[in-house]
């Protein structure tokens, strides 16, 4: 398990890197083709007080790279939602990767 951080506007973090590295455990654990995960935060303006705060993940594994992101007031939120909806995206292709 490789995971590579990268930080646009923000000071980097190492409680919040510890935080991914647990939310990134559960995909590394649960489907172990998933090689490599890097992970970008950023802060953006916007006029919402709910967002903010962006987290993307890409992750390498066999085919193409899977990629989410989300946007929150916080950077836990985002990382929670972002790790959620990347386990959505690497059941689907474990479903079709399956050998029979």
């Amino acid at each position: 398990m490789k995971i590579n951080y990268e930080y646009n506007d923000v000071t980097a973090s190492k409680s919040l890197e510890t935080f991914t590295e647990e939310k990134l455990e559960s995909i590394f654990t649960r489907f172990e083709f998933v090689i490599r995960a890097d992970v970008f935060f950023k802060t953006e303006n916007t006029s919402s007080d709910e967002t903010g705060m962006q987290c993307g993940i890409r992750l390498s594994a066999p085919g193409p790279r899977l990629f989410a992101e989300a946007s929150h007031d916080n950077f836990r939120d985002a990382v929670s939602e972002t790790v959620n909806e990347l386990t959505k995206q690497l059941q689907k292709r474990k479903e079709k990767i399956k050998t029979y």
